[in-house]
């Protein structure tokens, strides 16, 4: 299987699957092509939190703010899994992810980053490719072609590709942690997906079991769904990726608690 996720939106991607069709025979599935528009953090924390839960597999992954210039293009083996994009820190949230969920290594509480301690499964390459015509569409001309090609020599034999240089300074991306003790927690909103809710940083643990916390000092119900609070009334929740959202019950939590990604947010108990 070779995944296939981007922000190109609704036509790009066809002329990678295109590519990929004609080089291999691999089962394609798109993750999704509408990710935050050259958003790498948010990019990582999605990818992140699904690509965890495919089977073994080559993820294409294509988030490239910096296409066209020096940045390097990047491959990631962790276990039986192999993703391929830019070196921009989007490929690394979401290895250290598949290392946690193949047991190769575990959430070290450090940061919002599951698998922050399985850096020793992850393993990178810088591709050596030659130079494409076009310095705008590297989905295309460089990183679906790869993709295609390690799906066809197999991951475990990506270590001997002759295009493959390891290297152990791909560039990083950290989720930011929260920080919570036993008063509160002061965290940030990651990501506000398209319902509208607020994902923060702060671990579902910190609030799952409290009947409310005050948000920003305005006092709001914890609750296990949505429908613990009444249609259009606000409320904080855990989401299915572990952390503490800010929602309102059939409406936009973002919207009704003024929260944008990167905005800071204080939950006290």
């Amino acid at each position: 299987m070779i995944t296939l996720a981007s922000d190109f939106g609704s036509v790009y991607p066809a002329a990678m699957r295109g590519v990929l069709a004609r080089e291999c025979d691999a089962r394609l599935e798109d993750v999704a092509h509408d990710l935050p528009r050259q958003d790498v953090r948010a990019a990582a924390f999605w990818l992140r939190f699904v690509l965890a839960e495919f089977p073994p597999a080559v993820h294409l992954v294509v988030v490239d703010p910096g296409v066209g210039t020096d940045r390097d293009a990047l491959v990631v083996r962790v276990g039986d899994h192999a993703l391929v994009g830019p070196d921009n820190g989007v490929l690394l949230p979401p290895a250290r992810a598949l290392a946690e969920r193949q047991g190769l290594g575990g959430d070290d509480g450090t940061d919002a980053d599951a698998g922050a301690d399985a850096d020793g499964a992850v393993e990178a390459f810088v591709l050596d490719h030659p130079e494409p015509d076009s310095t705008t569409f590297h989905g295309r001309d460089v990183f679906a072609p790869a993709a295609a090609q390690l799906y066809e020599a197999g991951v475990d034999h990506l270590p001997s590709l002759p295009d493959l240089d390891p290297t152990d300074d791909p560039v990083d991306l950290r989720l930011p942690a929260a920080s919570v003790d036993a008063d509160g927690a002061d965290g940030e909103v990651l990501v506000v997906d398209d319902f509208g809710n607020a994902i923060t940083n702060v671990p579902g643990d910190a609030v799952r079991g409290r009947e409310s916390v005050s948000v920003d000092g305005e006092r709001v119900p914890v609750g296990r769904s949505f429908a613990a609070v009444a249609p259009g009334d606000r409320l904080v929740t855990v989401g299915s990726h572990g952390y503490a959202e800010c929602d309102v019950n059939r409406g936009r939590g973002a919207e009704a608690f003024g929260l944008a990604p990167g905005d800071a947010v204080r939950f006290d108990f």
